[in-house]
């Protein structure tokens, strides 16, 4: 990794530099809902879409990441919320409180209940912090590694604030260091550029992760999504317990979240898959962190082409784990990418001793529950095995469900005894 270092000046949140507070409702300009478009959000949607809103001169001409007061079309107020007139979801609610003000003493309320609610689940300060709209900051995400916390801003709205939010975290958390990940695709929809940079301290090669009793490393700067995967916390622990004694293979390992809490919870080998040796390196560092490196191997290539190798070599497993990245990165991809699960289960499935244990997963919200299901029950069958559901699960608690937006129940992790 190569080290971040901070830009010189100070922290403005975007080229345009930071949003002032949004203080006086008076002042907030009025976004008008179309006739009858007002009921998901009274009834709790934080979204509003563009084809919803009275798209008048005013409101195509209020900058992007305005905060404005929302409106039915009789006039009553439902909120306040961030607008952006050029994207498909134009408004995101952020309070129906119309009292408050959306500056940084906001962004501190919202930390400190999203902190509470943390140190109730957890004794260490390794979690996700903010998950957007579920911890009302819409297109906010904040994870915290320890001193260290990484922030990715998906919207204009937030970008704008990101000063804001900076002095927030400051006050509420005072962390060592700050980087700011905004790098996702989900910025290029909001005509945000991609950046990598660190806005307080320094950040200098790996950083440490603390999970399940043992010790990972994130990279910070070139790591997938914030540097590490907290949603798979609980999954891994559970699939763990079901390792001792027994051989495992770990495919899309990743930084070996999977594969090396298996070995510090008794396998007898693992073998980590992954086709990146950046990954496989860093992987291989957690297995010496946690003194299990002489029961964990390293295998570089593709998942699809090493399972089928190996299905042809008649090798097998005890306990195969399959957590790919997103094969449904949108709608258009349904098809092709639902066939790309049940190709991996297929697959996953022949590896598996009789007797052994299967865990598949998909992080596409895009796939709906139940077509996983389907997906993964299809390939087990086209592999000619039969099993038996031992566990369906999703994100940790740290990754909480906002009760009217099915996008943020988008993981699915699925754990068979094979016969």
């Amino acid at each position: 990794m190569s080290d971040i270092t901070p830009p010189p000046g100070p922290v403005t949140g975007s080229p345009a530099g930071s949003a002032p507070a949004d203080t006086d409702l008076g002042r907030l300009p009025t976004i008008r809902l179309q006739p009858s478009r007002h009921k998901r959000v009274q009834h709790g949607h934080p979204w509003v879409y563009s084809n919803e809103v009275e798209m008048d001169k005013a409101a195509k001409g209020l900058p992007a990441g305005s905060v404005v007061k929302l409106v039915d079309a009789g006039g009553s107020a439902l909120g306040l919320a961030t607008f952006n007139p050029h994207t498909l979801i134009a408004a995101r609610l952020l309070t129906r409180d119309l009292s408050e003000r959306v500056d940084t003493g906001f962004f501190v309320r919202r930390l400190r209940r999203a902190v509470e609610i943390r140190d109730r689940l957890f004794d260490r300060p390794f979690y996700r912090l903010i998950h957007a709209e579920s911890d009302g900051l819409p297109a906010l995400i904040i994870d915290r590694y320890g001193d260290v916390v990484v922030v990715q801003a998906n919207t204009v709205a937030m970008d704008r604030r990101l000063g804001m939010i900076l002095a927030a975290l400051d006050e509420v958390l005072d962390p060592r260091a700050i980087v700011l990940r905004n790098d996702s695709a989900a910025r290029s929809y909001e005509g945000l550029p991609e950046e990598v940079r660190v806005a307080k301290g320094t950040v200098e090669g790996l950083v440490p992760v603390e999970e399940n009793g043992a010790t990972f490393f994130a990279d910070l700067s070139e790591g997938q999504k914030t540097g590490w995967f907290f949603d798979q916390r609980d999954n891994r622990a559970f699939i763990a317990n079901l390792c001792r004694g027994k051989s495992v293979v770990d495919f899309y390992t990743y930084a070996g979240g999977f594969g090396v809490l298996a070995a510090k919870r008794g396998a007898s080998h693992v073998t980590l898959v992954d086709r990146s040796a950046l990954s496989l390196s860093i992987a291989m560092k957690a297995a010496e962190a946690n003194g299990v490196a002489d029961r964990v191997d390293a295998a570089k290539g593709d998942a699809f082409n090493l399972m089928d190798q190996w299905v042809a070599e008649g090798r097998s497993f005890e306990v195969v784990i399959a957590d790919p990245p997103a094969f449904v990165k949108s709608r258009k991809d349904l098809a092709v990418g639902s066939r790309a699960y049940r190709r991996m289960t297929k697959a996953a499935a022949r590896l598996v001793a009789p007797g052994g244990m299967l865990l598949v997963a998909s992080c596409s919200h895009n796939m709906e529950p139940s077509l996983f299901h389907q997906e993964v029950a299809r390939g087990i069958g086209e592999a000619g095995r039969q099993g038996r559901i031992l566990r369906f699960a999703g994100a940790g608690p740290d990754h909480p469900v906002h009760p009217l937006l099915p996008e943020t129940q988008y993981l699915k992790a699925m754990v068979l005894a094979m016969d």
